[in-house]
């Protein structure tokens, strides 16, 4: 008999993007194509195996692995080789991107002044909330009352805000600079 949990796993996952969460173990049985007792087994395996989790009352949740996605290797931005799938490790965006969960927000890049930077408009940024980061770094900032993403430099007036686009000017404080927190990741869907 062929194993087709990852299969299943797949479909449930799909429905868990849908409706953001967990069917019924009957619902479980009809979506993968299995008895009500095969979809206990089912959720059973994927329990020991961390993609999903049971909660008190028997509430079945997704779990940390539910979320990870298989990391498949690398490929080259310059000149093409061949194309092999080579399944690795699984990788969750959170386990990748996020160290200090507690201290991590998602910011959503609104206009173009950290183009060159790779950062475009839509973007959203991992920012872990910081009050000192290094000279440097990028970092959302509240700039005289007002947000924005830029490097954050110094020099002998201080700390200003460098932005990556010739087309924008650097900003020295007229009144206040806070550091809302330092740019750790970006993502965007294409």
């Amino acid at each position: 008999m062929v194993n087709k949990d990852h299969i299943y796993l797949g479909r449930l996952q799909d429905y868990y993007a849908l409706y953001r969460l967990i069917p019924s173990y009957a619902d479980i049985a009809a979506l993968v194509g299995v008895s009500k007792q095969g979809a206990v087994k089912f959720v059973d395996r994927m329990v020991f195996a961390g993609y999903l989790q049971k909660a008190p009352g028997g509430r079945v949740g997704p779990a940390n692995m539910f979320f990870a996605r298989p990391h498949v290797g690398q490929a080259p931005a310059g000149f093409a080789s061949p194309a092999t799938e080579a399944l690795g490790d699984v990788i969750t965006i959170d386990e990748y991107l996020v160290e200090h969960p507690s201290s991590t927000v998602l910011v959503a890049v609104s206009g173009d002044s950290m183009i060159g930077a790779g950062i475009h408009d839509g973007d959203f940024l991992v920012v872990e909330r910081k009050q000192n980061p290094s000279i440097g770094k990028i970092v959302v900032a509240i700039v005289d009352g007002d947000f924005t993403i830029k490097y954050l430099r110094g020099d002998s007036r201080g700390p200003y805000l460098e932005p990556a686009n010739a087309d924008y000017p650097c900003i020295y404080p007229e009144q206040s600079l806070d550091i809302y927190g330092e740019v750790v990741g970006q993502f965007r869907k294409f």
